[in-house]
């Protein structure tokens, strides 16, 4: 949609984007006449107030020029005392440079004009100010001429290098908008040199293999260092090609919309996916050139625009200079021009109170505006909503704690942008300190893989009898030989062991320890120790359907010693595997039988050894105890043991159950202890199920016996489930 509009034949630069308010200068155009044949020169500043709705631009300053002007630049140069608004450079014929003081041509009071000079050859058509340092100005015209000028010394100008060959006019020069030491020039044969400002020579040159490109325009990539686009006025290829300077060779790709030269480009510094171009077809495009599509377009015009600039302020509004005298100052946001003109309309009856202006008191009929037959003015807007105007982040709390949030992120700088990736983040919000500082330690411990610190740690600071011990089996499941270490925590170690049989071989064994009374109902069979009637078996099973199916119905419970007699001592070295001790302390007590089904699972030597005595089938309370090692039937010791003894069970399928069946035996161990045991005893349940690791079972478990309202509880059980 238009917004401003002036009738110059001219050129024309924005005021730079720290200015305010926005002014547009004008600087009459050489080589073009308008109807009055005049050959004076002018440089004008408008000011482009868009709170005012009519189309008129309020002029600021006027300066009389003593040539007519290539090209105009506004520049910060001298932005640092409050007075001051900036210079503007005027590149005129015959080599002519001209700097000019803003803030004098806007009071009118002192000389104008700063500095000037002749140094160039030709006609200056190329200027351009270095976005890092605003006193390096770029300035290009005929032989290939380029001069680099410091402009707190006017008169002294250096070159980037060596004049590029063979000479040919300067239509563009570019300062590069990520690295201050690059400078690119454009001809209009079509070849581009890219100038190493610290080597003082052209770095890289890019030409069209064609032929046909005849460079009207060129831009730098706003964010991305080594890419720049060039366009072309040959009606033959009536492209923009978009260039890397890593794939030199050719270019990276290229935007075919125009259907006839294109006359000059202007890359958003806002958003480096709008670019603007006009061309001969008298078009005005808007492109994303990382899409390679139109997003805007401005209705035919009857002339050519030979120029186009983005407001460096306001980033939705562009300025065009066309040929027939005008310069338009138009919104990508679209609009209705129509509606514009109604309320102009309007504005001028109100001022005259709907009367007369001769004089005569009658009131004014209304306004008959005749229907425009022409094409509508109805303008759409961008067809995305621009880089500006999008909602860079948000914020919104959710369910449970939980704070979603988003943020655009930036593509990475030596790549074409695509698209916007658009990241989500999910964060819980927690008051509990002590939860969120746990949750970070265990967070750590996981990240460092130092999770044996961590256990001891939690070793150390434990309260309950229970948590330490959980934590101990935790610690040994992540260290080395974690069976024997686990024995150990059950309090059965193999040295330990060792000094007691030397002692009690030394100074005698008793030969038993009293067993406590059994009434008649619950007395044990010499096949059978501690069975539990059958009445009990049923109803301990209809506790459990998960137990029924693991403990067949009638099954003896296995008591295992661990007294300081004969029983016992050969009951611990079982539960270390010491073969050898077991079967010396039974051929001690002339218990042949026992020695020998020991030895036969001690091994073929062993067996030889105790085969000399004589072996008699001697049925005691160790006796299922034998049975069961012998044959290594570890099931059975598992479903018939005292729950009390617990620990000897989980001992003996540490000790010698195979890797594929422990994991299934401690399940068991674990089921009958919560089926079947009290508080207690399902609490033990948990240390079966972390020495299996069944995490499932694990759970089940722990929530059956522990108050889960707690956030710490729950964050234990968390954590126990992480190890």
């Amino acid at each position: 949609m238009k917004l401003k509009e002036i009738e110059r034949t001219a050129v024309q630069a924005w005021s730079p984007a720290n200015h305010h308010p926005i002014y547009l200068a004008t600087g009459t155009s050489a080589q073009q006449l308008d109807a009055s044949f005049s050959t004076n020169a002018t440089l004008e500043i408008f000011e482009v107030d868009f709170r005012d709705p009519s189309l008129d631009m309020k002029q600021k300053g006027t300066l009389p020029a003593s040539n007519r002007f290539h090209k105009l630049i506004w520049g910060n140069f001298g932005n640092g005392s409050p007075e001051s608004s900036g210079v503007i450079i005027g590149g005129g014929d015959n080599g002519v440079l001209t700097m000019y003081s803003v803030h004098h041509i806007l009071v009118s009071k002192s000389e104008p004009v700063i500095g000037q000079t002749e140094k160039h050859s030709g006609p200056v058509r190329a200027l351009d100010f270095n976005p890092f340092q605003s006193n390096l100005l770029a300035s290009g015209a005929n032989d290939s001429e380029i001069f680099i000028w410091d402009l707190n010394n006017f008169s002294v100008p250096m070159t980037p290098g060596a004049k590029s060959q063979p000479h040919e006019d300067i239509s563009v020069v570019s300062w590069n908008r990520q690295v201050q030491h690059i400078l690119s020039s454009a001809h209009p044969s079509g070849k581009a040199v890219v100038w190493d400002l610290r080597k003082n020579e052209p770095i890289i040159k890019v030409s069209d293999h064609s032929n046909r490109m005849h460079c009207s325009g060129m831009a730098w990539h706003p964010e991305v260092a080594t890419q720049l686009v060039l366009s072309s006025e040959d009606d033959r290829l009536p492209v923009i090609q978009i260039w890397d300077l890593r794939f030199a060779t050719s270019p990276l790709s290229q935007l075919e919309g125009h259907t006839r030269g294109v006359l000059s480009v202007s890359w958003c510094q806002a958003d480096p996916e709008l670019l603007l171009s006009s061309a001969k077809d008298n078009r005005i495009l808007c492109w994303n050139p990382s899409m390679g599509e139109v997003v805007y377009e401005l209705p035919i015009r009857s002339q050519w625009c030979f120029d186009v600039q983005w407001c460096p302020r306001n980033p939705s509004v562009f300025s065009a200079a066309t040929f027939d005298g005008w310069i338009n100052v138009y919104s990508v946001m679209g609009g209705n021009l129509e509606a514009q003109q109604k309320t102009q309309a309007d504005k001028i009856s109100s001022s005259f109170n709907n009367l007369d202006p001769f004089g005569t008191g009658q009131i004014l009929p209304p306004l008959q505006v005749p229907e425009q037959v022409a094409q509508t003015t109805l303008i759409p807007p961008l067809k995305k909503p621009p880089k500006w105007i999008r909602r860079p982040v948000g914020v919104s709390f959710a369910f449970g704690g939980k704070l979603i949030s988003f943020g655009l992120t930036k593509a990475p700088g030596q790549q074409m942008q695509q698209t916007y990736p658009h990241q989500v983040f999910i964060s819980q919000v927690t008051t509990e300190t002590e939860f969120l500082l746990r949750s970070r330690e265990l967070q750590m411990a996981l990240q460092s893989g130092n999770l044996l610190d961590y256990c001891q740690g939690k070793i150390q600071t434990a309260k309950l009898p229970f948590d330490e011990n959980l934590w101990n089996f935790l610690k040994v499941n992540l260290e080395q030989e974690s069976r024997t270490k686990l024995l150990k925590l059950l309090g059965y170690s193999k040295e330990d062991l060792q000094k007691k049989i030397t002692s009690c071989l030394s100074n005698g064994i008793p030969d038993k320890q009293p067993l406590p009374e059994a009434d008649e109902t619950n007395a044990a069979q010499p096949d059978q120790l501690l069975i539990n009637s059958s009445d009990d078996v049923a109803a301990v099973s209809s506790s459990s359907a998960f137990f029924d199916n693991l403990i067949p119905q009638n099954m003896s419970t296995l008591e295992i010693p661990v007294t300081e007699d004969t029983d016992g001592l050969i009951s611990q070295a079982l539960l270390l595997g010491n073969f050898e001790a077991a079967v010396e302390l039974c051929m001690r007590a002339e218990r042949f039988a026992d020695a020998i089904i020991l030895a036969i699972a001690g091994g073929e030597n062993l067996l030889k050894e105790t085969q000399k005595r004589y072996f008699a089938k001697h049925k005691t309370k160790l006796s299922l105890l034998l049975s069961s090692v012998v044959q290594q039937n570890w099931q059975d010791i598992v479903c018939t043991c005292d729950l009390q003894s617990w620990k000897e069970a989980l001992a003996i399928l540490l000790t010698y159950s195979k890797h594929e069946d422990y994991t299934h035996l401690c399940d068991m161990l674990g089921a009958r202890l919560e089926s079947e045991g009290d508080a207690a005893l399902s609490n033990d349940a948990c240390l079966c199920y972390i020495s299996s690791g069944n995490v499932e079972r694990l759970v089940e478990c722990w929530v059956k016996n522990h108050e889960t309202s707690s956030p710490l509880a729950l964050h234990s059980l968390q954590m126990n489930q992480g190890l």
